[in-house]
């Protein structure tokens, strides 16, 4: 629950003219854990982008009036985000649409550069006018720039790539086209099907293409562009295996829906795993298990089938409330936490509780569930954590950008325990992780500081604020 998550994108494309916003409305609705702050559509009727892009959730930005206002159309893609680079601001809502010489293009991007300070200050000094403080709006220009000179928008694509570093999975589209684009590493998910009426649809994770009734296709390789016309699917992938696979290891522990597939693994099925391995390594003398909702759940289930405790249902969700990190303070963060979850104390009083989550990071608000169910009578709460600690900060798309709010990297387990009032704390094993995802090819760096890509030297999330805060003693108009 302490994580903040980063974006997802959605896509499709159909032979003729559909109602096409429907199905991404749907498909964005799917997506809707993986960024709450603002969300958009952008409609392509085979004449002219139409779009509509506002702060909030999807079913609220997107109320009937909004959605039957746009038009019928052969390709449309979509967004919803958790701002990770740049401010919570209507500027920042994506899908940004771009309009240069040689034609029309709308993005979505998920993940954050690791290079987006430098790229843009180059930018910058060339002329170069931003108009949001996303990342997202410096690979739109370095694609427009390299469009100028390519024989098309796929060959600008490969050649911009050139110059990007960090996590990119793009949904593009042009007037006749949709791209898929996966980063080298393929820090981030991105996959494609099909439905049974022959529309292909893209999406952040396999969970939303069920959602409109889609047939998964495959994965997007790392370092892949998939070309989509509507008729015929091409895919280039002379930057495929340009750099070993580094999927992000919290897809699997945290930000992924649990029905989700990802690069061939089962979500359910390494957070089930997760929970298992903690049982082993870190068993706990108790009468149950219970998870904190969402994904801490499988775990739960994991450990108690593992430990042989009973898994029972300790906490409720507010099925209504956001994550707990759409707040951007702490003390609005604590006040979430109180209405977001409640305890069941017939469950709970008395009894000795292994309680399970995905990750601490603050640790604020895993003391504020053991207080919880404290306050519903337990005897005894064993707190398990589904991931090693986090002692880094992460460059590819999550919103820790610096060790200063990392709680493990300032106490001890044992300080920490004290810290959250629990009986007893552990941490999943760092050496476990490979076992619960079931291969290696997945970045740590939020675990063990080995970065696959070089550490940026800026690190701000609002470069903006930031050079202006430099720039005390400029005029600036």
């Amino acid at each position: 629950m302490s994580i903040h998550e980063e974006c997802g994108v959605f896509g499709a494309i159909a032979r003729s003219n559909i109602d096409i916003a429907n199905i991404v409305y749907y498909g964005l609705y799917a997506l809707q854990h993986r960024g709450q702050e603002s969300c958009g559509i952008v409609v392509n009727d085979g004449y002219s982008f139409t779009s509509h892009k506002d702060l909030g959730l999807v079913e609220e930005v997107f109320g009937s009036k909004i959605l039957s206002g746009l038009p019928a159309g052969k390709i449309a893609i979509g967004h919803v985000r958790y701002g990770t680079t740049g401010r919570n601001n209507r500027n920042n809502c994506q899908p940004i649409e771009v309009n240069h010489q040689k034609g029309r293009i709308a993005i979505a991007h998920n993940g954050n550069l690791s290079n987006a300070a430098k790229l843009r200050d180059s930018l910058e000094l060339t002329g170069a006018i931003f108009h949001t403080t996303s990342d997202t709006e410096i690979i739109a220009y370095i694609l427009t720039k390299e469009r100028l000179d390519s024989n098309s928008i796929e060959e600008a694509i490969s050649r911009a790539m050139n110059c990007l570093e960090g996590a990119y999975s793009l949904i593009l589209m042009t007037s006749k086209k949709m791209i898929l684009v996966r980063d080298p590493y393929g820090f981030r998910p991105l996959c494609f099907g099909k439905t049974a009426d022959g529309v292909y649809i893209a999406a952040s994770e396999s969970a939303a293409l069920t959602a409109v009734g889609a047939e998964f296709i495959r994965d997007v390789a790392p370092g892949e562009i998939v070309v989509f016309d509507g008729e015929n699917i091409i895919s280039r992938t002379e930057h495929c295996n340009e750099k070993p696979k580094k999927l992000c290891s919290f897809e699997y522990i945290y930000f992924a829906r649990p029905d989700s597939v990802i690069d061939g693994i089962s979500v359910h099925k390494a957070r089930f795993k997760a929970g298992e391995i903690l049982a082993r390594t870190h068993p706990a003398d108790a009468d149950i298990v219970i998870g904190v909702p969402d994904s801490g759940l499988d775990t739960a289930l994991g450990f108690s089938h593992e430990s042989k405790i009973p898994y029972s249902i300790g906490l409720i969700k507010n099925k209504y409330i956001g994550r707990t990190f759409i707040s951007p303070g702490q003390s609005a963060r604590l006040d979430q936490v109180k209405i977001k979850l409640s305890a069941i104390g017939e469950n709970i009083k008395g009894k000795r509780v292994v309680l399970v989550d995905d990750s601490i990071v603050r640790g604020t608000t895993s003391g504020r569930i053991v207080k919880l169910l404290r306050e519903a009578g337990a005897k005894e709460i064993h707190m398990r954590i589904s991931s090693p600690p986090f002692l880094h900060p992460c460059y590819y798309g999550t919103d820790i950008d610096s060790e200063k709010n990392l709680i493990a990297c300032k106490h001890s387990v044992k300080e920490i325990t004290d810290i959250i009032g629990a009986d007893s704390l552990d941490y999943l094993p760092f050496q476990n992780l490979k076992e619960m995802i079931g291969n290696s090819c997945y970045c740590s760096a939020c675990f063990d500081g080995n970065y696959p890509t070089e550490i940026p030297e800026d690190t701000k999330k609002d470069r903006f604020e930031q050079k202006l805060s430099e720039k005390k003693g400029d005029t600036i108009d």
